[in-house]
């Protein structure tokens, strides 16, 4: 499989399974937390009772570039709405706009990318992409979910919901390191 620390999350084995021939896509989000620890935490939250799961992507990148898994990729991860069939979900661990996410007051990326990070990411995907026969696409999170929503500090105005990976992450650099075509919001 891929180098990487395999530790699923509790619910990983309730997860839909899939065929690898199905997964065409590497949506690249950001943690939005302060660290690892705390998006384990995030990630454990059930919040669909029937299916007893919650949200989470495939791949955790730490600053460090340590790569966990905590979804296998034959499972479907609940990580970006509308695509999660046919994409894997990799995390990346930034702060982006923690804790005030929805606050249209604090709307500001905290922090860069780490270089080990985006090593680490064009590493994985590279590995992925010799066990996905079918993975030819890459996008951000926010590209795939542009709803829009109230702000918690004012509900007459609207603001981005998801914004990750956020105006900090490398694009050009990662684009050329993996030669997947970018398909933003073009995906149906």
């Amino acid at each position: 499989m891929i180098d990487s620390v395999y530790n699923p999350l509790s619910y990983a084995d309730r997860l839909d399974q899939r065929s690898l021939d199905d997964v065409e896509m590497v949506v690249v989000h950001a943690t939005e937390l302060p660290d690892l620890a705390t998006a384990r935490e995030y990630g454990e939250r059930v919040r669909y009772e029937k299916s007893g799961t919650g949200d989470s992507g495939h791949f955790y990148i730490d600053r460090d570039g340590t790569v966990q898994m905590w979804v296998a990729p034959d499972r479907v991860a609940h990580h970006v709405r509308g695509h999660n069939a046919r994409s894997i979900g990799i995390e990346l661990v930034n702060r982006g706009r923690w804790p005030n996410w929805l606050d249209s007051r604090q709307q500001s990326w905290q922090e860069g990318y780490e270089s080990q990070q985006i090593e680490a990411l064009v590493m994985l995907v590279h590995k992925l992409r010799l066990e996905l026969p079918g993975l030819r696409f890459i996008a951000g999170h926010d590209e795939l979910d542009t709803g829009l929503v109230s702000a918690t500090d004012n509900p007459a105005v609207k603001i981005r919901r998801k914004v990750d990976p956020g105006p900090e992450f490398p694009w050009a650099e990662v684009e050329a390191s993996l030669g997947l075509e970018r398909i933003g919001t073009r995906i149906g």
